[in-house]
């Protein structure tokens, strides 16, 4: 069979315009995607939707919160409380002891000789709790309120005028009571306790 020598130089035009093909596809090492890109790239960016996602608006924008403050309550029972509870104490136990005080009738020219004075009664048993209640008062106050009193300030304030008052009426009170006791017929005590639970009542009325 002959062979033409066109066609076979046709073939091998055709194989080798084949390789150069296959050749230069299988140089070409570059993206596709940049041969298409020109120009300056610019970032794809995805914008955020808040309107679109509630919870991630709520999440993003809760913030630790902080607990608040309990509200401060004061002890019940402080010095301070102890103080005026002894001073109200004092003036009421006074009040009590003058409404049950005996009628004697013998304030002032007692006899000399008189039967023994019952000195165990309520009258008594009450004067002598307004006493002590007063002295205790008067030391709470000295405790609690030492940094109250100033003589700088002057007698007339009223944190001074209270101590001066409350000191007076409780060692009033205290003598009076004390002079009573010890006395084995009736002695003059009542104005003299009378007048120390009413300084205490001013002391107390004037820091209020």
């Amino acid at each position: 069979m002959k062979i033409r020598l066109p066609a076979v130089l046709a073939f091998l035009c055709l194989a080798g315009m084949s390789g150069m093909a296959q050749a230069e596809q299988a140089l070409d090492l570059s993206l596709p995607s940049s041969s298409f890109l020109k120009g300056d790239v610019q970032p794809f960016i995805l914008a955020e939707n808040d309107a679109g996602d509630t919870n991630a608006v709520v999440k993003k924008n809760l913030s630790p919160t902080v607990a608040p403050a309990a509200e401060f309550e004061p002890p019940l029972i402080t010095g301070s409380n102890v103080h005026e509870f002894l001073g109200l104490g004092a003036v009421a136990l006074a009040g009590m002891a003058m409404v049950t005080a005996p009628g004697e009738g013998c304030e002032h020219n007692c006899p000399a000789v008189q039967a023994p004075r019952d000195v165990n009664g309520t009258h008594a048993q009450l004067a002598k709790g307004s006493a002590a209640l007063a002295v205790a008062a008067v030391a709470s106050g000295l405790i609690s309120h030492w940094d109250d009193f100033s003589l700088e300030d002057g007698w007339s304030d009223p944190d001074n005028l209270h101590v001066l008052l409350a000191t007076a009426g409780a060692l009033l009170m205290a003598y009076a009571v004390d002079k009573s006791m010890n006395s084995s017929v009736p002695v003059s005590h009542a104005g003299m306790a009378e007048v120390g639970a009413l300084g205490m009542l001013v002391a107390i009325k004037l820091t209020w």
